[in-house]
């Protein structure tokens, strides 16, 4: 936000802003004490003369616009009829302040003044209001339809007063040769703080600040459903973001509710009242109608694309409450351009980790935040943002989340939030490499209850969701790591990606190719020195997609020798989900003897392995790496006629079963370890 002074006064010169912390507010320091503050574009400064401020002696003495205002103003009736419903002020009602904020979302033909009501026979005296000055005709429309949407809502006042900026009313001037052909238009709305949302995300100190500002007592605590008022600084936060994700909710469905669509919900146009506690979603001069003067039809997808529209605008805020490195425009810009690409915002995850970095998503508040209760915020978020509009979540449908639901509220969650919660906690299990045996008979229980719950069945919606690119996160098969031997070439496996594509969309054919990444650490300081040759391991294979079943074979005890052996799994799964905690939700009375999976049959296997030199110049070395990676990947990795069928996928997860009986579960991966951050 700058100051212009384009006209010939030259003590405007001296106009300048300093930023106080203590008050929250910005004071305009000039030889005499200032007014107005405004924003002004280049091409508004070649179509205007420009903006005086004059002081406050002047303000409320003899100036030009008290001048102007004492004249008679020729409205047309249609506009007086329009804005019947609020008050009309004159410029001599109000005492115009030395303080002007900087967070009240100002355009280029807009000038602000802070001042307070001086009439005392005006309900407002002595309460402190902003002047809106709208300059260009673009403006005062703005100006006016906020008058028009304030008559709307007007018939609950509580609400309107409580989610939404005040408008008290306006100040017509005429047109002049100073303020342009089109006159001033003042919008007279309320004061909620100094700062939007973005300029306290924007303060080193906001969390505590912000509850302070919320007065965050026991009643706030009920209304978000959460036990207690203190804890870690990740449980604070999410807790506040419960209660500004809530009120805004509300706020934007008060308008849903009244056929109105906001359109301009981002950080900049929302603020926090210290009054009244509650999020106020901006003045509504862009606030559209749901329903035209076109046939049913039309008027339904014009309200369903709206309602979209402002809800995705709402996972952006979201967004940037909870990963405050969204707030950084580049990162940002990546973020924006994931999902304008139109790639599923279910696997935002994936994403994020790689955009924030993977060494430090235990120390990131924010994804922390997303990751709990089984990823419920990456749930939310990804329902927000959908790429359809007709699969973004309501306001109603989101405030009954259980993101933003705390402990003490009981939330029945759908079939589609238990899938996602088993998928979210098998990859965090398997993201904290921890492979004891714990661990892997937990990971390998709930690849069991995702397969019973697959969302996709049949081989149709395989060969939609199946072409991308998946990253191996685990295989419940035998793992062989590199410490408790003692092997010719020592050799440390990357990331393993499986790309599937399809040839034709009228055929069934697909293309496999497992890419391996690895490095081969030379010398003997190798526990310390991760560094080494580069190499690369690809597996090409043509499948032919079907209809098959998975069997579950029943075996002898005297059998079952191995803890990992198929039958124990079986039978602890079927112990496990005969409980009251699964009974209700596996669709199953009693264990079945067979699923529905999609059956893939192989056809030729091509193999082909580079190495960095000099690595490449010694055949026993090759031959020996090629051996270490064998030994180490999953045997269906390296030989993919070893994958006999895929037992569960959807837009993010994917799980592939070998020969022998082990699963391999798979997220989806969208970037490159040759991206740049």
């Amino acid at each position: 936000m700058a100051l212009s002074s384009p006209g010939p006064n030259p003590t405007l010169e001296s106009c300048r802003l300093a930023y106080s912390a203590k008050n929250l507010s910005t004071r305009l320091i000039v030889p005499a004490p200032l007014h107005c503050i405004g924003k002004f574009s280049s091409l508004d400064r070649r179509q205007r003369q420009g903006v005086c401020c004059s002081s406050l002696r002047k303000a409320t003495s003899a100036s030009s616009m008290e001048s102007q205002e004492d004249a008679p103003t020729d409205l047309p009736a249609c506009m007086e009829e329009e804005l019947d419903h609020v008050m009309q002020f004159k410029m001599s009602d109000f005492k115009i302040l030395d303080r002007v904020s900087v967070g009240l979302g100002g355009r280029a033909d807009e000038l602000f003044y802070e001042g307070m009501v001086k009439d005392s026979g005006s309900p407002l005296y002595n309460i402190r209001v902003v002047l809106r000055q709208l300059f260009s005709a673009q403006a005062q429309r703005r100006g006016k339809r906020a008058i028009e949407v304030l008559k709307k809502l007007v018939r609950q006042k509580l609400m309107y007063h409580s989610y939404s900026m005040q408008v008290h009313g306006y100040i017509c001037l005429p047109a002049s040769d100073r303020h342009g052909s089109h006159g001033a238009f003042i919008l007279v709305h309320g004061y909620h703080g100094s700062f939007s949302l973005r300029h306290w995300l924007q303060q080193s100190d906001w969390l505590p600040t912000l509850e302070a500002t919320l007065a965050l007592d026991e009643e706030y605590v009920r209304k978000v459903g959460e036990d207690t008022t203190g804890g870690p600084a990740v449980s604070r936060q999410l807790r506040l973001i419960r209660i500004l994700m809530r009120d805004l909710l509300i706020g934007v469905n008060y308008l849903h509710s009244h056929g109105l669509a906001h359109t301009e919900l981002r950080l900049e146009n929302v603020h926090i009242s210290p009054v009244d506690r509650h999020i106020k979603v901006g003045i509504l001069g862009n606030a559209a109608d749901f329903y035209d003067e076109g046939s049913d039809g039309g008027s339904m997808d014009r309200r369903q694309m709206m309602i979209a529209f402002d809800m995705r605008c709402v996972g952006f805020i979201m967004a940037k409450m909870v990963l405050r490195e969204l707030m950084d425009p580049l990162i940002f810009a990546k973020f924006k351009s994931f999902l304008t690409k139109g790639f599923d915002p279910s696997c935002l995850r994936e994403v994020m980790l790689k955009t924030l970095g993977r060494s430090f998503p235990s120390g990131n508040f924010g994804l922390q935040i997303l990751d709990r209760n089984w990823g419920a915020g990456w749930h939310l978020l990804s329902l927000l943002l959908a790429t359809k509009p007709s699969k973004r979540i309501s306001c109603l449908e989101a405030l009954r989340h259980p993101f933003l639901c705390g402990p003490r509220w009981r939330v029945v969650p759908s079939m589609d939030i238990i899938r996602w919660g088993l998928g979210s906690t098998a990859v965090r299990i398997s993201e904290e490499y921890i492979y004891r045996v714990p661990q892997r008979s937990r990971l390998a229980y709930f690849i069991e209850l995702m397969e019973m719950l697959n969302p996709h069945p049949k081989p149709k919606n395989w060969l939609e969701l199946l072409p991308g690119k998946w990253r191996l996160l685990y295989c419940t098969g035998k793992h062989i790591g590199m410490t408790l031997r003692q092997p010719p070439s020592r050799v440390l496996i990357g990331d393993v990606h499986l790309t599937i594509s399809r040839a034709s969309k009228l055929k069934t054919d697909l293309s496999f190719i497992s890419d391996i990444g690895f490095t081969v650490m030379i010398g003997h300081d190798w526990p310390h020195d991760k560094t080494g040759k580069g190499g690369n391991l690809q597996v090409k294979s043509s499948f032919a997609l079907a209809a098959g079943r998975r069997l579950y074979l029943k075996q002898e005890k005297a059998t079952e020798k191995f803890f990992f052996s198929p039958s124990s799994g079986e039978e602890a799964l079927a112990q496990k989900i005969s409980g009251k905690k699964w009974k209700k939700v596996i669709p199953f009375k009693e264990f079945p003897s067979s699923l529905p999976a999609a059956k893939l049959v192989s056809g030729d296997i091509d193999v082909t392995m580079n190495l960095d030199d000099p690595l490449n110049q010694n055949i026993d070395t090759a031959r020996n790496v090629l051996q270490e990676v064998r030994i180490q990947v999953p045997p269906e990795i390296f030989d993919l006629s070893k994958v006999v069928c895929g037992t569960y996928v959807d837009s993010r997860l994917l799980v592939l079963r070998g020969v022998n009986g082990s699963a391999l579960l798979f997220t989806r991966s969208f970037l490159d370890t040759s991206d740049s951050r």
